[in-house]
């Protein structure tokens, strides 16, 4: 009898408190969907610099095209492209989150004055002014457009009919940028070369940084409800591929670390890279730098000049041999 009248009272408890649990956890999940769909929508700002404004410090911004190429997933992807000699490596160069392709865009004018190269600016899917996509997959979709990106290179000829780009490919990559290049490289053995500036150890990672950027805070709640967040938000398409065993998959490729002096968690995470390659790959680490691609903008003339320059003779080096 008294077990009943228990489990009569537990039963009554249960209906009041059910409701009240229900609701914390669809709101808990709400404010999860709701926070992710938020960072994967990154701030969007007028280009740095374009093509014809470049055009008054170097005759090779008129040369420079605005390009689209169908995406991985039927959508069109868009870049800046400045051609180089006919059969000559390319290199394409990839931005960091909440950035877009002119924050490149005088690298990439050197890079071509320099080598002759082939350079290819894309938009990274969500970001640039007017993205046809207005989310990022914090690499996952990114490393797929970057593959589509390697092969709108290829398909590139001359009126002659002669291939623009030869069979040597190189990506820098910064942040986001450098694990979607990360990524493209161990699913493409056309990529030969890599400078990869800042490199998340994972998605998850670069979504904890995120948070703390655009929040302010170093939550773990808020860094926990922004990774389900994701996965919920970004069905499919979020994928927590780590940075480390991308790298393993790579064989004889050259790769250049590039991370700013400090503790950061990109500094770690890069410097700690540089030991997953295999032991075919030639790998350098600059892990003490004054700047790194995330604060280029904001560096010094003669810092930027330093730091395009060791861009510059690393892939000129890399992709000229055979």
């Amino acid at each position: 009898m008294r077990s009943r009248h228990i489990g009569i009272r537990l039963l009554r408890l249960l209906k009041v408190f059910l409701p009240i649990l229900l609701v914390l956890v669809l709101a808990t999940l709400g404010g999860s969907i709701w926070l992710a769909s938020w960072l994967a929508k990154p701030p969007t700002r007028p280009y740095l610099v374009t093509p014809e404004t470049f055009a008054h410090l170097s005759d090779r911004g008129v040369k420079v095209t605005d390009e689209t190429w169908p995406g991985k997933d039927g959508s069109q992807s868009r870049g800046w492209l400045l051609r180089g000699t006919p059969g000559a490596p390319a290199v394409i160069l990839l931005h960091p989150y909440g950035a877009d392709r002119s924050w490149l865009l005088n690298l990439g004018v050197k890079l071509n004055e320099t080598t002759n190269f082939t350079v290819l600016w894309p938009d990274l899917s969500g970001h640039g002014q007017l993205a046809a996509r207005k989310a990022t997959t914090f690499g996952s979709r990114e490393a797929d457009d970057t593959t589509a990106a390697v092969e709108f290179l290829g398909s590139l000829k001359t009126p002659q009919g002669q291939k623009i780009v030869g069979d040597q490919i190189g990506i820098y990559g910064v942040e986001l940028g450098s694990y979607a290049a990360l990524i493209t490289a161990s699913r493409d053995t056309g990529v030969r070369s890599l400078a990869l500036d800042s490199v998340p150890a994972s998605p998850d990672d670069l979504v904890t940084s995120v948070v703390k950027e655009r929040t302010g805070f170093d939550s773990r709640l808020l860094n926990l409800m922004a990774r389900s967040g994701m996965r919920l938000y970004l069905w499919g398409s979020y994928k927590n591929i780590s940075a480390c065993v991308a790298a393993n998959g790579l064989g004889d490729r050259h790769v250049l670390l590039l991370a700013g002096g400090g503790t950061s968690g990109p500094h770690d995470s890069t410097v700690a890279l540089g030991q997953c390659f295999p032991g075919t790959a030639n790998v350098e680490t600059n892990n003490d730098l004054v700047i790194s691609g995330v604060n280029l903008p904001s560096a010094t003339t003669q810092q930027n000049e330093a730091y395009d320059r060791k861009i510059i003779e690393f892939f000129d080096k890399s992709l000229r041999m055979k």
